[in-house]
């Protein structure tokens, strides 16, 4: 046959069942597992296979809230864990803390929170570090543990909202504590009670920036979301209005909020500064309080808002 001058055989258009296979293909038998067949399963071929099934159970075990069973087997896996598989090595570390942390051996789940933090390489096993140590510390209900570390997350991740959502949100429950400490307290000496009030006035202005942060940043943001993402924001913008009605800061102190927390808002810089996955070897992670915090506050004493 030919095309424009192009030859081809007349097999090349025969039916399929003309041709004759020069190779017999072996008969395909997919493996049928029973459901939670890893529960008892010991026949294991090698290593790795004993590795996933031990790893199946721990998360199973976990799910299930048998936390000690379940660190027995993190910890069964863990041993054969290959060294050169970093990520996986990782993951059982960070679900051995977990372990810990339910069980109440908060030290033990910090120390594994170092030992991964050390071994970081680039922001994505940072970011897991820290998300972990918020977990724990939540989990022991020490609030300003867990502020520090959403603070940490804040400075990695400058243009997530939901970080800095959370991270308002912890101010706010401080706020609140230390209010109702202040309420109990009023046969304090008149120093401790000054010293609790400004703590509370404190709390109050950084629950303010964070709340008003995450508006700046979910506005922008929103522009690209459809369907349920953008009813989440949605959401929080309502309730963020809603927070930020509560904690009554006057108008012009929120404008001049708003104009600091604004100041690296736009697309070039928020290219510029985009760390996701990046090494961490020579990379620059501003520090919290003096990329906005002095800031802000500098700003306040300035035009005499400092605190209303």
């Amino acid at each position: 046959m030919e095309i424009l001058g192009s030859t081809f055989d007349d097999s090349v258009f025969e039916e399929s069942r003309s041709r004759v296979s020069s190779a017999a293909l072996p008969a395909y038998k997919p493996k049928s597992c029973e459901p939670e067949w890893f529960c008892h399963y010991e026949r294991f071929e090698d290593n790795l296979d004993e590795q996933k099934t031990m790893k199946f159970r721990a998360d199973l075990k976990y799910r299930r809230k048998q936390y000690q069973g379940a660190l027995d087997d993190y910890r069964a896996c863990l041993s054969l864990v290959p060294n050169g598989n970093l990520s996986l090595k990782r993951d059982v570390l960070d679900s051995i803390a977990r372990c810990y942390s339910h069980l109440g051996l908060r030290e033990r789940a910090l120390e594994i929170c170092e030992k991964l933090r050390k071994e970081a390489t680039n922001t994505c096993h940072l970011t897991c570090v820290l998300q972990l140590e918020l977990t724990i510390h939540e989990g022991h209900g020490n609030l300003k543990k867990s502020i520090s570390s959403l603070q940490h997350l804040c400075s990695i991740h400058p243009f997530n909202p939901w970080h800095w959502l959370k991270l308002a949100t912890s101010h706010q429950s401080l706020l609140e504590s230390s209010t109702c400490l202040e309420n109990l307290n009023h046969i304090l000496e008149p120093q401790a009670l000054i010293q609790q009030q400004e703590e509370r006035k404190l709390a109050q202005l950084k629950a303010s920036m964070c709340f008003v942060r995450t508006r700046l940043l979910i506005e922008i943001l929103r522009t690209q979301q459809f369907s349920f993402v953008l009813e989440k924001s949605k959401r929080a913008l309502k309730e963020i209005e809603e927070s930020l009605r509560r904690l009554q800061l006057e108008e012009e102190t929120l404008r001049i909020i708003s104009e600091v927390m604004a100041e690296d808002l736009n697309p070039e810089k928020m290219r510029e500064e985009n760390q996701d996955g990046e090494s961490l070897s020579g990379l620059s992670i501003k520090d919290f309080e003096e990329r906005w915090w002095n800031k802000l506050h500098a700003c306040l004493l300035t035009e005499n808002r400092f605190i209303q």
